[in-house]
């Protein structure tokens, strides 16, 4: 009997495109490929015109789910088996994405919860290196407090920084002055009791590696390379159909936040 066939990958990518290859790297990496004809079969629809999500969830730009769910689509029928989407923001979406298409979507706030909930202990305080939109929505927040590991999040100050930070990373500086205030926020995280720190921002890991903290670095994008080779590859089952549930609101916003007043 023949083994089963490689399952296809579906990449939501372009937000933004150096966190996508940087993805995509990760993931050929963790193939251990030997062969052009032993890497996974990546089908990657790479746009950079999708909306500023950042300035979606603070009311203040357009909603990139219509963007988002003709990306889904499109890869569902080029024949992708199930989807990943290399940006953490955009997960505030996930339901829309979810409804449109009848293949699987794989989480990366819930492949990283995993890789967390493995390297601590119950209890055990996580810091969230995220962008404004991912906290505005609270992302990290509920998949931590889902799995009793308490967050530890930037402050105002320092947010601010870090979006300061993210657009000069998505401008292409990844000198080292970016590295080192990156560094200092992590370790300001865990100044404050943090005993893991998540990179739950697709391009921290550009600029931040696990030299660069005290305590153990769960990178989001590495999370889910890893669970994408072992999905596609049938070593583990895929996570269950679902379609989230979307509370009363105005088209277009984001199932996981109240919608916002708009001045």
């Amino acid at each position: 009997m023949s083994a089963a066939r490689e399952l296809v990958v579906g990449v939501l990518g372009g937000m933004g495109p150096a966190a996508t290859v940087d993805l995509l790297d990760k993931i050929l990496a963790e193939s251990g490929a030997r062969s052009d004809q032993e890497h996974l079969h990546l089908i990657v629809d790479c746009d950079p015109k999708v909306p500023n999500r950042n300035e979606a969830l603070l009311g203040t730009g357009p909603s990139p789910a219509p963007a988002l769910v003709a990306m889904a689509r499109r890869l569902e029928a080029a024949g992708a088996d199930f989807l990943i989407m290399a940006c953490n923001t955009a997960h505030a979406w996930e339901a829309e994405i979810r409804a449109a298409v009848a293949v699987p979507f794989v989480s990366i706030l819930e492949e990283t919860a995993a890789e967390v909930a493995a390297a601590v202990p119950p209890g055990s305080p996580c810091g969230v290196l995220a962008a404004g939109g991912c906290r505005r929505a609270r992302l990290y927040e509920r998949a931590l407090e889902a799995i009793d590991r308490p967050p530890i999040v930037p402050d105002e100050a320092e947010q601010a920084r870090f979006m300061e930070l993210l657009y000069r990373i998505k401008a292409g500086d990844l000198g080292a002055a970016v590295r080192g205030e990156m560094a200092g926020l992590a370790r300001a995280l865990v100044g404050r009791g943090a005993r893991l720190v998540i990179a739950g921002c697709t391009e921290v890991p550009l600029v931040l590696g696990p030299t660069d903290c005290p305590v153990p670095l769960v990178d989001s994008s590495a999370a889910l390379a890893r669970a994408t080779v072992a999905y596609a590859r049938r070593l583990r089952p895929l996570p269950a159909t679902r379609t989230a549930a979307r509370p009363a609101g105005r088209e277009g916003e984001p199932a996981c936040i109240s919608p916002v007043s708009r001045a």
